[in-house]
């Protein structure tokens, strides 16, 4: 029998603020944490804005050798399942470490430590490279830095599948405790690519807006939309079974109940434009959890405000819903915090989570000019409330990635 699974704890590090609390808050203001760049200087660059985390103090949680030492990636991967595991009211000794695993996604990992120690192999010498280049470079060191930190010694497994690397990362989580090979899950993903190397490497994709004003920079949806902003961050989650969690009386934030992953099998980085996987990983997740699109009343989308995303996302929606579609409420939250690749859909099925819960469907900001080819209710510039019962997070990827998660409201933490 497949067991319920249900989140206990949430940590999230964000351009709009730097824990759960803050970041909600802002969400729901429609603040825009978008602005310009100062983690490096783009005077080369056409790319001026991001969505960077602001006053990160990584010190007083890791220390001062390990906040020089550790690339900016696994600092915020730390801070966000920190927060996550505090708020689940876990101890050591108050779980089985083998049946707790990690799963923390990120879609480059340690870019920062990869380049400059490539400036530093080409300056000084292949020789003179730091010794902590490989571990703060690979992916799999968020999630084990995390591991170690709380003696987790189930998988650790780092879902590297682009910007759905976050949401597949809870995904497969929720698949593992539901069907018994686990008990508990640190979740989610972490990202800190907003350097010089990882900008101008999207910017001469063409993928990223070119805008000097952070109010016309980030459109999802809107008509004037032309790529995307980049940003940093990083979103966790704890999952655990619905009886150990009633058992030891954890706070009950939301339930998943239902998950979807697809590959549109057609080019590296531009999307379907039949948009048929896109609908089918909406359609698993909703297959998944056993409802019907009309018992969903609010989408997370990806909108990332790129014109080939946004048009064939759109499509996907009404595919995947038919008519149900223009009754859903939808928004691109990437219009607040950038868009922060592998963490994108931790962070945004975090916001998932507590739109539901509290009944408050966030904002699409900057939305000022409809676009024929979008004419869902994309929720223009102020948060509205609605009661919901489902909310679902949808992420897409460069290859073609696709994942949706499906939140359902728990009332009163118990149901």
């Amino acid at each position: 029998m497949k067991r319920r699974v249900v989140v206990t704890g949430l940590g999230a590090v964000t351009s709009v603020g730097n824990d759960v609390s803050s970041m909600w808050s802002a969400i729901k203001a429609g603040k825009n944490g978008i602005a310009p760049i100062t983690l490096f200087d783009p005077a080369d660059l056409k790319v001026k804005l991001a969505g960077e985390v602001k006053g990160f103090d990584p010190v007083p949680l890791v220390g001062p050798r390990d906040a020089r030492r550790l690339d900016r990636v696994i600092l915020l991967g730390i801070a966000a399942a920190d927060e996550a595991y505090r708020q689940s009211g876990l101890q050591p000794g108050s779980f089985d470490p083998f049946r707790f695993g990690t799963y923390v996604a990120s879609g480059i990992g340690g870019l920062t430590t990869i380049w400059e120690e490539a400036k530093n192999a080409v300056a000084k010498g292949l020789d003179r490279m730091s010794p902590f280049f490989i571990p703060n470079a690979i992916i799999n060191l968020v999630g084990g830095n995390i591991s170690i930190r709380y003696g987790i010694r189930g998988p650790n497994i780092p879902i590297v599948t682009a910007c759905s690397a976050g949401t597949n990362a809870i995904g497969e989580a929720f698949r593992a405790i539901r069907d018994g090979y686990l008990d508990l899950a640190l979740a989610g993903g972490a990202e800190a690519a907003v350097n010089a190397f990882g900008v101008a490497g999207f910017m001469n994709m063409k993928a990223l807006s070119t805008s000097t004003d952070p109010d016309t920079a980030s459109t999802p949806f809107d008509k004037r939309r032309s790529g995307f902003v980049m940003a940093e961050g990083a979103g966790i989650l704890v999952l655990e079974e619905y009886d150990r969690a009633i058992a030891r009386k954890a706070p009950i934030l939301g339930e998943i109940v239902g998950y979807g992953s697809t590959s549109d099998a057609y080019h590296i980085t531009a999307p379907d434009e039949t948009a048929e996987a896109v609908a089918a990983c909406m359609t698993g997740a909703l297959k998944d959890a056993g409802i019907q699109p009309e018992d969903v009343g609010y989408v997370n989308a990806h909108g990332t405000s790129t014109v080939l995303n946004d048009k064939y996302e759109t499509l996907g929606l009404k595919k995947a819903f038919g008519s149900h579609a223009y009754e859903l409420s939808v928004s691109s939250t990437k219009s607040m915090t950038g868009h922060a690749l592998g963490a994108t859909g931790a962070i945004e099925s975090i916001i998932t989570l507590l739109a539901v819960s509290e009944g408050i469907v966030p904002p699409t900001i900057h939305y000022l000019e409809p676009d024929p080819d979008c004419d869902l209710d994309y929720t223009p510039n102020v948060a509205k409330k609605r009661v919901l019962a489902y909310g679902m997070n949808v992420n897409l990827g460069f290859g073609g990635q696709n994942a949706a998660v499906l939140f359902k409201h728990v009332r009163g933490g118990v149901e």
